[in-house]
């Protein structure tokens, strides 16, 4: 019986002839086989590796269990519509057959479960899709993957599912697999993608695919599709993971599972991002192209919204690092010398918008210290991409005031390393470095010119040590003059280095190399404009044009100092033909002579009497103007400008400006403001057509008419729209937050307008404040009050003024000029000065509330805060009663830009504000009885805000109740009525003097006779 059997049993029968299962056949096998463990386990392991191989797990399950098994697939789990109950019900049914079949393979039901699921997943994925959506399931497909990891958790759940066996079986199917598909994996729960990267077997594989899909996944958010919350958070997750996986400390990344793989896919992924996008703006990506939204998008992953709130300052701050050393050294294409020649168009407003806002998200996370010193580090180890290298320091002294002090310093260290042991390299970057930043404008780093006179225009500087300094220098410069600019070579020209005369022959040897290039280059050093900015990005201007621009500048030099410039005083003898055959020329200029002569006829008159203007060429310009006279008309035309000229750059400022405004509003903009004011610089120094850098150098003390301010027409309208702008600025900002969380846009825009324009911008505050000063509108006056404690602020860096009579000659700091400018003679003066000071001083407690004191005294001059205290006595007869604790007030800025803002109960706020009193105890601030008096004095009663009956008043109160109880100290008399008399007589004396000045001087000042009841009291 049993021979008759074994033929059946090798095909596979049993006697009746019906075909055996394959778990059969195995049990066959076992029962005629001697039992071998080892043979056991290959077996097992044999029939694993079969299984996992499938690709359709469900039919394998309908081969295996015949025609009842039919019943069982996920199809029904996928798309169940129906209630909880019965999904739960499918799944346990489902989890039940899974646990028979495993059970009579003999193979874990946690890898039959996951090869199921993966499959699954990879039918959803596959299923049709849209295809403008590459890494996006479509509303079908997440509602069926949904039901799919429901019942993926439920096998988790009841330890029915691997996680390893399910990520191999992903992998199987990836050219297939969505990115959504992966993350939804991650949130659920299911498996997180750590695991998943973890899981592949060739890492450059799988860095491709993340790459891939994440580019694709970067151009659909920024295509603004209707899933945009699941494509940002998706992309949030990923970048989140890499960040902290891939730049976690190694004690951090102790893991069970290959524990090196992740570190190397997540660098490996975000450096694939950072260099196509870095090669893709090097390429010059097209605007709105599919590239740069991908670029554009991968940019902002750095911003706080994707980062900040989620992974530690560690982990962020060495893949910001990291990302800084990309971007410095990634394909370093260019040589030092391509570098020189081109730097000059890789200024902050000039480069890349994308590449800018990436710098200025760096910059939140990293410090300038940090900053400079990691470029200092990169610089010495790695060759560096010098494009990217120089536009990171424009971004850095534009985004940061301190980063001039920090490049200074480091540029010193670097020559001082250069000539100590004639390291070139580190001469390259220190004149790169200096260059770079000098391009940015006198608001942001010093001229190149003042840098190359302070470091060699004395034998203290760093080639004075030695003649193997000299010669390295010298060997440097003419390394160097194949490539330079026309500018840089005027600049050492002009201002050469100052070496012994023994070694003198050195600096001719180089002084005649650049000239022989600058004739190369069609550039004459003889016909070099007196003013030209030496370290301007600009093309080299026509010896005509220049010498119009340095008409115009001497001119305005002059009118300010009273003096021949001095440049121009040299230019007569060290430059004679460039001064006679293009300065003079251009100054004289025939035209309709005004009939009251202005600065441009009296520096004409200043110059001919110094001897300075030949005798012939005068004559013949008095003829041409005598004849201009006669004819208007052709002297109209010809002198006529064209209106293009102007018209463009001026435009292009207010387009400027009007950015820049707009930003004021909205938060998410703030960290562009830097990035505007270096426009508007730009943008200002095409309009005024030069670089003040020269002139304010040779201008130490800033000449003022305050009774006679005029500006030249081009000037009075760029500084009209620099100082409409700051006060719509203030306003808008003031509507979002008060002035101490403005940020530094007020002192940014001050310095850049102060750099180009400084004596002009102090002309038209003089025009404004002491002459227009009523008529101004309270946005007006809040504006320019908050202008002049910014520019108290930087007191240090400006010139002293000279204001003009019947003032004294005696030179003042910028914030002094203000007491100058705020006149209280009538009512709409008094109200006026009321009004400004009130704002400026409201303003300055509020912008430095958390300052010192001594901040807060250099802001404001104390004659500004003697004023206000005058008038608040004058105008308020509250004001005179002595304060309680219980009357400190808070102060608000936000009152005060209103548009009816109530001034009398602001003034009154500040004057109860605890900080103000506490102010007022400081020395030289308190209101003295010299000073009332002098300040009381000046009103002219026919037009006082105060009746005559109020006047007497408050004049009794002042003197019998305030001044001469008071104590000395305080600025009162300490009850000595003989001292009060004293004192009141020298204030009479010393006024009387002042008229007699003011007469003598011819100007119309109104005759103001002593208050009879000043005397009377």
């Amino acid at each position: 019986m049993s021979d008759s059997q074994v033929p059946n049993s090798a095909a596979g029968q049993d006697p009746e002839g019906r075909r055996r299962s394959w778990a059969e056949l195995l049990a066959g096998r076992v029962k005629r086989q001697k039992y071998n463990p080892e043979r056991a386990q290959k077996l097992k392991e044999s029939a694993v590796r079969l299984l996992r191989s499938h690709q359709d797990l469900n039919a394998l399950l309908l081969e295996v269990e015949g025609p009842p098994c039919k019943k069982l697939s996920l199809s029904k789990v996928i798309d169940c519509d129906s209630s909880e109950a019965y999904a739960n019900h499918s799944s346990s049914f489902i989890g039940s057959a899974l646990q028979d079949q495993a059970s009579r393979l003999g193979v874990p039901v946690g890898i039959l479960s996951a090869g199921m699921v993966a499959s699954s997943v990879g039918q959803i994925c596959t299923a049709p899709a849209e295809t403008s959506h590459p890494v996006l399931l479509t509303v079908e497909q997440r509602k069926k993957l949904s039901s799919l990891l429901e019942f993926a958790r439920y096998l988790l759940a009841h330890s029915m599912f691997s996680r390893l066996s399910f990520c191999q079986e992903l992998w199987k199917i990836q050219n297939s697999l969505l990115l959504e598909a992966v993350w939804h994996l991650h949130v659920q729960g299911i498996v997180s993608l750590q695991e998943l990267l973890e899981s592949h077997p060739d890492m450059h594989a799988v860095g491709a695919w993340l790459f891939r899909n994440l580019c694709r996944l970067c151009e659909q958010i920024e295509a603004s599709c209707q899933h945009a919350d699941i494509t940002r958070a998706m992309l949030s997750d990923f970048v989140q993971m890499f960040v902290l996986r891939g730049f976690q400390k190694n004690s951090d990344l102790r893991r069970t599972v290959e524990p090196e793989k992740m570190p190397q896919v997540a660098v490996d992924v975000l450096q694939r991002m950072l260099i196509f996008a870095l090669d893709a703006l090097a390429a010059g990506v097209q605007e709105e192209s599919s590239t740069h939204k991908t670029v554009r998008c991968w940019f902002g992953v750095f911003g706080g919204q994707t980062l900040g709130s989620v992974i530690s300052t560690g982990p962020l701050k060495r893949f910001f690092s990291h990302t800084l050393t990309q971007i410095l050294t990634h394909s370093p294409v260019l040589k030092a010398s391509d570098a020189v020649q081109m730097q000059r168009e890789w200024t902050f407003a000039r480069t890349h918008p994308l590449l800018t806002a990436l710098y200025r998200r760096l910059f939140v996370m990293l410090s300038p210290e940090e900053l400079v010193g990691h470029l200092q580090e990169v610089l010495e180890t790695q060759e560096v991409h010098w494009q990217r290298v120089l536009s990171f320091v424009s971004a850095l002294v534009v985004c940061f005031p301190e980063a001039q002090q920090l490049l200074e310093d480091w540029v010193a260290r670097l020559m001082a390393q250069a000539f100590e042991s004639c390291q070139l390299d580190s001469m390259v970057t220190a004149f790169l470095v200096v260059r770079q930043a000098a391009l940015e404008g006198p608001s942001a780093f010093l001229s190149y010119a003042d840098w190359f006179k302070a470091s060699f225009g004395s034998m203290r500087g760093y080639h004075g040590c030695s003649k193997k300094a000299l010669v390295f220098l010298f060997t440097f410069l003419s390394d160097l003059v194949p490539f330079e600019s026309p500018r840089y070579l005027q600049v050492h020209i002009l201002h050469p280095p100052l070496v012994p005369s023994k070694y003198r022959s050195l600096l001719t040897d180089y002084i005649s190399l650049a000239k022989t290039r600058l004739a190369d280059l069609k550039v004459s050093i003889e016909n070099m404009g007196l003013y030209e900015d030496l370290s301007s990005s600009g093309d080299i201007t026509e010896p005509h044009s220049q010498a119009l621009q340095d008409v115009e500048k001497a001119v305005m030099v002059f009118e300010h100092t009273g003096k021949i410039p001095i440049t121009v005083m040299e230019a007569s003898i060290f430059r004679r033909p460039y001064y006679v055959s293009h300065f003079l020329p251009a100054l004289l200029t025939p035209r309709v002579l005004p009939k009251v002569p202005d600065s441009h006829v009296a520096f004409i008159e200043s110059l001919r009497r110094a001897d300075k203007i030949p005798p012939s060429l005068y004559s013949t310009y008095c003829q041409a103007c005598s004849a201009a006279e006669e004819k208007p008309e052709d002297a109209a035309l010809g002198v006529r400008a064209e209106p293009s000229s102007a018209e463009e750059p001026l435009g292009q400022l207010t387009a400027a400006l009007g950015e820049l405004r707009a930003s004021m509003t909205d938060p998410s903009q703030h960290d562009v403001i830097s990035t505007q004011v270096a426009v508007i610089s730009e943008r200002l120094r095409a309009v005024l057509g030069h670089s003040e850098d020269d002139s304010s150098i040779e201008i130490s003390k800033i000449q003022l008419s305050i009774n006679t301010p005029r500006l030249e027409p081009q000037e009075h309208t760029a500084v009209d729209l620099l100082l409409t702008s700051f006060c719509q600025n203030l306003m808008a900002a003031s509507s979002v937050a008060p002035p101490e969380r403005q940020g530094p846009w007020a002192t940014l825009f001050m310095r850049t307008m102060c750099g180009r324009v400084l004596p002009a911008v102090l002309t038209r505050l003089c025009q404004l404040l002491r002459h227009q000063g009523p008529s101004l509108s309270a946005p007006h006056v809040l504006g320019l009050a908050a202008l002049a404690v910014h520019l108290g602020e930087s007191r240090s860096v400006f010139p002293e003024v000279v204001v003009g009579p019947p003032a004294p000659d005696a030179a003042l700091p910028v914030p002094a000029l203000f007491d100058s400018l705020l006149t209280c003679r009538t009512r709409d003066s008094l109200l006026f000065c009321l009004k400004f000071c009130t704002a400026a001083i409201s303003y300055s407690l509020c912008k430095f509330s958390s300052q010192s004191r001594d901040i807060l005294c250099s802001c404001l001059s104390p004659g500004l805060i003697k004023k206000f205290q005058f008038l608040v006595f004058r105008l308020f007869s509250e004001a005179r009663q002595p304060l309680s604790r219980e009357d400190a007030a808070s102060l608000s800025w936000r009152p005060l830009y209103l548009p009816s803002a109530d001034w009398q109960r602001a003034a009154l706020s500040l004057w109860t504000h605890r900080t103000f009193r506490e102010l007022l105890k400081e020395e030289n601030i308190h209101l003295t009885y010299q000073d009332w008096l002098h300040l009381e004095l000046e009103i002219q009663p026919e037009a006082d805000a105060l009746s005559d009956t109020q006047r007497q008043d408050f004049h009794q109160w002042a003197i019998h109740e305030h001044f001469l109880p008071e104590s000395s100290a305080s600025g009162g008399c300490d009850g000595d009525l003989e001292a009060a008399c004293t004192i009141l007589v020298n204030a009479l004396m010393d006024f009387q003097q002042r008229l007699v000045r003011s007469n003598n001087f011819g100007l119309a000042v109104v005759a103001n006779t002593c208050n009879p009841s000043t005397l009377g009291g």
